[in-house]
């Protein structure tokens, strides 16, 4: 069986750093796993390594798109297999780095994604719903057809979209679905490590870096996607950050609010991420708050891995 490197965890958790130091020890290449580092001109909000982080090492799935661009797991998981294939080619080892969950569930077990399971026409309509009638009218039509994930998804209303959508399409319940997706065995040989930290540290460190994303020019680079016109329903302007700071050009929020969302938000986000992990199989933790650096989670790694 093929072997694969997996690098998960919550956003601000310090994997990206780590990954890049492992891929060093191992002549490795990342594949980013990153709904939002595919766009080009979101650099900041992204949290994308600088040239000198990335540490020589070959980065592949950041800067592929245009913030007007589809993207979805279905087109990661075409392009991530084929990277996957060309780092093998190179005689290198792939290493699968990123907080998007289910898009490296899709990798490691090979999840087949049919055209008759998305229809972005329905999901417009859907949308345009959500819009007029507001985010409790489309939890309530999930609950009828599918009060699992209506419950799992409440509050993630492009989520709760997805699975009404999926659900109409094909008669069958995300639920269930997600279900037979956990049933099945991977197909790599993955060593797959989630980085975790106590929640107060990883909230503090959120926190932090948010500041540290303002000063570094997060506003500018919201300003200009602004001032481009994008649609606020584009998949790139629901990124944390750029939806939030949108709010504040519009004149609905004052700076020092739009901020504050930015952090509740992103910390909202990680206990989710937090949530989906625990309940996966066969995940290797490792305590980042015992290493002092990158380098030596990445030894820890290593060793593992030796």
């Amino acid at each position: 069986m093929k072997e694969l490197i997996v690098i998960s965890g919550p956003t601000a958790s310090g994997k990206s750093g780590a990954a890049a130091e492992l891929s060093l020890k191992i002549n490795g290449e990342i594949i980013s796993v990153d709904s939002m580092q595919v766009y080009r001109s979101m650099d900041i909000g992204t949290a994308k390594l600088k040239k000198d982080e990335m540490k020589g090492v070959p980065h592949h799935m950041i800067d592929i798109l245009e913030p007007e661009e589809e993207f979805n797991v279905a087109v990661f998981k075409e392009r991530a297999d084929r990277c996957i294939e060309e780092i093998r080619g190179r005689g290198h080892i792939p290493v699968i780095t990123g907080g998007t969950g289910f898009y490296t569930q899709a990798v490691i077990y090979g999840i087949d994604f049919k055209e008759n399971e998305t229809d972005p026409v329905l999901r417009a309509q859907l949308e345009k719903k959500a819009g007029e009638k507001g985010t409790r009218y489309i939890e309530e039509e999930l609950e009828k057809v599918d009060e699992i994930s209506a419950h799992k998804y409440r509050g993630n209303l492009k989520r709760m979209i997805r699975a009404l959508e999926y659900y109409l399409l094909t008669n069958d319940r995300m639920s269930d679905k997600n279900e037979r997706e956990r049933s099945r065995a991977p197909v790599y040989d993955t060593a797959h490590f989630c980085f975790i930290l106590p929640r107060d540290l990883l909230y503090k460190r959120i926190d932090e870096r948010v500041d540290r994303m303002m000063d570094e020019g997060l506003l500018d680079e919201v300003r200009a996607l602004y001032d481009k016109g994008l649609e606020r329903s584009l998949n790139s302007m629901q990124g944390l950050g750029y939806k939030q700071l949108f709010l504040y050009f519009d004149g609905k929020k004052t700076l020092e609010e739009a901020v504050e969302d930015i952090k509740k938000e992103t910390r909202h986000f990680a206990k989710r991420q937090l949530t989906w992990y625990r309940r996966q199989r066969d995940i290797i933790y490792i305590d980042r708050e015992k290493y002092k650096d990158d380098e030596e989670a990445a030894g820890e790694m290593l060793r593992f891995l030796e």
